[in-house]
């Protein structure tokens, strides 16, 4: 069977092969020698910023470098330095193969075009890839389809785990008063600028950006939308499993954090130097366990997005935010430990979890898990949102075909990427897609098509804007459709057990 699947995705790629032609474009760093199919001109490995190693590890990142002649733009690049699995197959998250620091680069589908840059001007979409901040990659991502209905999709690497977020006191005396900590966020915003300057030789707009992202990425895009530096590389937003709620942090703990890391290297008096001269694989052996992400540094995020949204201090544009149903897949697929942490929820959390709780302590935990860190979140970002411009909540639960024989009934996490994409993964040849895959792809890839579009998810379901009287969403799923007040007990009560706890009014 696997061996079948194999020779149908080969027979699939010597396809794409001979339909591809040569296809070249002209940015501000110099030509790029693409491939064009009859669904999309793509642009792979594009630089966005200088190489990030030597004096610019830990530095905000720079304009790329110029090249002369033409730049091959036909192949994946390389994944920025992560773990990787030593059997060569996909990490968790989805990246594999070499790895390198000089890995800030990007992907570009754009519609098909005899003359790129010359038509009318495409609505365009920022992917942010997802895997703790700390896995993944850009190139991971196939936009086809985006292209094929008429958007540009931009999908970017950026730097993750210890060289992404990292704080040092040695680094901070370094950089001056520039900022410091959050190089993956400081390259996500240079991969916009860098949008600004270039999209439009793909036949993009500028003008009509949309960042999204799944996980990381969908925290790292509420990052954006609370970062004073980034309004106005964007007009729209969409948010993907990505939370909402954060404790706040300081650069102070984080370079404690960096001090002790430091310490295990055997370099307890660091200097920038010292630092920038850890190889990159030894750096990440030891930080394995680490906690990366946007952090406050008061320099260049201020404050947390939650803060952010309960002042209406984040950027307001028109947003699209939601959650799986299965969430819990984060906790793994046993929890021999479920009866502990029942025991450890709050008698007042517990109340309006009785069904889930009359099926045991488990479907408890795991209940209240995906509540409190996505599907509470999510509701609360986009009451605050709705406040100016309007926000869309959604909740993903449909399960694939493939997956229902297993008695899978809830939809993972990062399971709604490939029917936001449209596109199955390197890992799902065609024959494991049914019908009904293929409406749920359809339906969901055409409202976010149509929000990148319009500025709404006008499509083939009708899709309320939320709003904190009538709390409605729309639910994808065996039975799609508007949901009034979905889960509005469970909700109430962790966000009122939440939202004291990160200083915030608990509304």
């Amino acid at each position: 069977m696997l061996r079948m699947g194999a020779i149908v995705l080969g027979m699939l790629a010597l396809a794409t092969a001979a339909q591809a032609q040569s296809v070249t474009v002209k940015v501000e760093s110099g030509v790029l020698a693409g491939t064009q199919t009859d669904r999309a001109a793509i642009f792979k490995n594009v630089p966005y910023a200088a190489p990030p190693t030597g004096a610019l590890r830990w530095a905000a990142p720079k304009k790329p470098l110029a090249w002369k002649g033409e730049r091959d733009a036909s192949k994946n690049g390389v994944s920025c330095p992560q773990q990787m699995n030593a059997d060569g197959s996909p990490n968790s998250g989805s990246a594999n193969g070499p790895v390198s620091e000089d890995c800030l680069q990007l992907n570009v589908f754009a519609p098909p075009n005899d003359k790129i840059g010359a038509a009318a001007k495409a609505p365009v979409m920022v992917w942010i890839h997802g895997g703790s901040h700390r896995t993944g990659a850009g190139w991971i991502y196939d936009g086809q389809n985006f292209a094929r209905d008429g958007v540009v999709l931009v999908s970017i690497n950026y730097r993750l785990g210890p060289l992404g977020y990292f704080a040092h006191p040695a680094l901070t005396k370094a950089a001056g008063k520039a900022p410091v900590g959050n190089y993956g966020l400081m390259d996500q915003i240079a991969a916009l600028e860098w949008v600004q300057r270039n999209i439009a030789a793909f036949g993009g707009d500028p003008k009509n950006v949309t960042v999204f992202g799944e996980s990381a990425g969908g925290m790292s895009t509420l990052a954006i939308l609370a970062t004073p530096k980034a309004k106005g590389l964007y007009q729209k937003a969409a948010v993907q499993s990505g939370g909402g709620w954060f404790s706040p942090s300081t650069l102070a703990g984080k370079e404690a954090d960096g001090v002790a890391v430091a310490a295990k290297l055997g370099l307890e008096n660091a200097t920038a130097a010292d630092l920038r001269a850890v190889p990159a694989d030894r750096l990440i052996a030891q930080t394995l366990s680490g906690d990366y992400g946007p952090f406050v540094d008061g320099r260049l995020l201020k404050e947390t997005p939650s803060q952010a949204f309960a002042a209406g201090r984040e950027s307001d544009v028109p947003l699209i935010i939601g959650a799986n149903s299965g969430e819990d897949s984060l906790i793994g697929r046993s929890l021999p430990n479920a009866s502990a942490l029942a025991a450890a929820i709050p008698a007042a959390v517990k109340a309006p979890y009785a069904a889930e709780a009359a099926k045991g302590d488990e479907a408890l935990v795991r209940a209240a898990f995906g509540d409190r860190y996505m599907v509470g979140p999510a509701r609360w970002v986009a009451a605050e949102a709705a406040d100016g411009a309007p926000a869309w909540l959604y909740h993903f639960s449909y399960v694939g075909s493939r997956f229902r024989p297993m008695g899978v009934t809830s939809a993972a996490h990062a399971a709604e990427i490939q029917y936001v994409f449209e596109y199955w993964g390197r890992r799902t040849p065609e024959s494991m897609v049914a019908a009904d895959d293929k409406a749920m792809a359809k339906l969901m890839h055409g409202c976010w098509v149509a929000f990148a579009k319009t500025g709404a998810p006008r499509c083939d379901i009708d899709w309320p804007a939320y709003g904190r009287a009538r709390d409605q969403l729309v639910e994808f799923g065996a039975q799609s459709g508007v949901r009034e007040g979905f889960r509005k007990g469970q909700l109430d009560v962790q966000q009122a057990l939440v939202l004291p706890t990160l200083g915030l009014p608990a509304n």
